[in-house]
């Protein structure tokens, strides 16, 4: 019901939520366990209300269900979108962790894998906030006790593997005195299926393959988290490698995979990643197609990472992937994560080789705009407006048809940093003296009035 006619439901929610935490303690477990599965439809409802009357009550009814003796109830208890609730489950972690370690020492196999997945989403949810001693002496311990005891081959490690992934972004630094065995077993994982694959190709099955793809990401994970005191990791260990050959693999997932890790690898520790640039460039500009959304847009992600390290030695990689980034944001129905992706690094690309870049500026800068204008004031989008500022000072005539674009492009930030917001006034400035005052007014005319007052505000034009 509540899928349909949410608004509908609203004014008898602040009645119906009560009951229903009621409900939770009712004496039948096929009760306990539908209550549990209809709360999570109303989480969204739950979490933006006053915490102390609705969701202070649930949690603990709910964090006694994942406790319960009834081995569905415990799944059903899972179901409460702990994805929505996010900073709101901050002041309960402490007993949140306390009930989700000790279901560790009570739930047999199923059950155990849906604990890796709340852990991984309440990690996802509350992020930095699960970075202090206590909660990390907490939760580490259980965790690596189950890692221990899992075997190589053991399926069961997927989710382990998923679950660290999430908790090794959240810790950051907190995650230093695991990382060493949690990588080196990572990159184990990563050669034996690579070994193995080319051993036995005929015979050897591509689900085997889902070892090397949770290690890629787990590596992934352990790079964004610990930034750059991953590198004498990285240093000591024949990843690159491994990452060529994982780059080049006949299964799309685990391009992906190897993707995401090179870019969170030049993020992370660029010294060891740039000697390899040239054999990876290739790669990534072979991997510009849409038709694989998830492989494109990592790609297109790492390429963009990699441009904002290599300013411009980027130059001699430019036309092996600019024409197919100019495509892509050009093309049809273009899911819009991998439409913001290539207009970043399209602007990244023209920040740090400007005159390779500018002289197509005319063929991207509408999606370009549309693209960003709805993305939030972010460090990527940063360094994305400083290349289109860039390239339209070395080629102005690319931008003139479609100026208003870039006009509301620039209206959608929020708080520019000063020597940016310096770049758009020139801009601005510079295209209204060149057209002349009455030319100016009879263009901006046709701009929403929003739009109009933000630019007279900001800019003064």
């Amino acid at each position: 019901l509540c899928l349909c006619c949410m608004q509908g439901m609203i004014p008898y929610l602040p009645e119906l939520i009560p009951h229903l935490i009621q409900c939770l303690s009712d004496k039948k477990a096929l009760v306990r366990s539908i209550t549990c599965w209809t709360l999570s439809r109303y989480a969204h409802w739950v979490v933006s209300q006053p915490p102390d009357i609705y969701l202070k009550p649930l949690m603990t009814e709910l964090l006694k269900r994942i406790l319960d003796s009834n081995k569905r109830v415990q799944e059903a208890a899972y179901a409460f979108g702990l994805e929505e609730a996010c900073t709101e489950l901050v002041p309960y972690l402490a007993f949140i962790l306390d009930t989700l370690v000790f279901a560790f020492s009570k739930y047999q196999h199923k059950n155990l894998l849906i604990l890796y997945d709340a852990i991984g989403t309440l990690a996802d949810s509350v992020g930095h906030h699960l970075n202090k001693p206590e909660y990390i002496q907490m939760l580490m311990p259980p965790l690596i006790q189950k890692w221990n005891q899992l075997k190589d081959e053991d399926k069961d490690l997927f989710p382990l593997l998923e679950c660290l992934s999430s908790v090794a972004t959240a810790l950051q630094s907190g995650f230093l005195p695991y990382c060493e065995p949690v990588y080196q077993r990572c990159v184990n994982l990563v050669q034996k299926t690579l070994a193995q694959a080319m051993s036995q190709p005929d015979q050897y099955e591509a689900p085997d393959k889902d070892f090397m793809i949770v290690a890629l990401d787990l590596l992934s994970g352990l790079a964004e988290g610990l930034g750059g005191t991953i590198e004498q990791l990285v240093a000591r260990s024949n990843i690159l490698t491994l990452m060529y050959q994982c780059m080049q693999d006949k299964m799309p997932e685990v391009r992906q995979s190897s993707f995401a890790l090179l870019g969170d690898l030049t993020k992370a520790c660029f010294q060891h990643v740039k000697s390899c640039i040239a054999d990876f460039m290739p790669i990534l500009g072979t991997n510009l197609n849409p038709e694989l959304i998830s492989v494109c847009n990592n790609a297109t992600w790492a390429i963009g990472e990699i441009s904002i390290q290599m300013g411009p030695e980027m130059q001699p990689y430019i036309a092996m992937v600019l024409h197919q980034l100019v495509e892509i944001i050009n093309r049809p129905n273009t899911p819009k994560t991998l439409l913001e992706n290539t207009a970043i690094t399209i602007g990244r690309l023209g920040y740090v080789c400007p005159q390779e870049v500018a002289p197509m500026l005319q063929q991207f800068i509408r999606p370009w705009c549309t693209s960003l204008r709805n993305i939030r004031d972010n460090e990527e989008k940063d360094s994305a407006f400083r290349g289109i500022c860039t390239m339209i000072s070395v080629n102005p005539g690319g931008v003139v048809q479609d100026f208003i674009f870039f006009c509301d492009a620039v209206a959608s930030w929020v708080n520019p940093k000063d020597d940016l917001r310096d770049m758009f006034y020139k801009i601005l400035h510079g295209f209204k003296n060149q057209v002349g005052e009455d030319n100016w007014r009879r263009f901006s005319d046709q701009f929403p009035m929003p739009l109009k007052e933000r630019l007279a505000t900001f800019y003064g034009v």
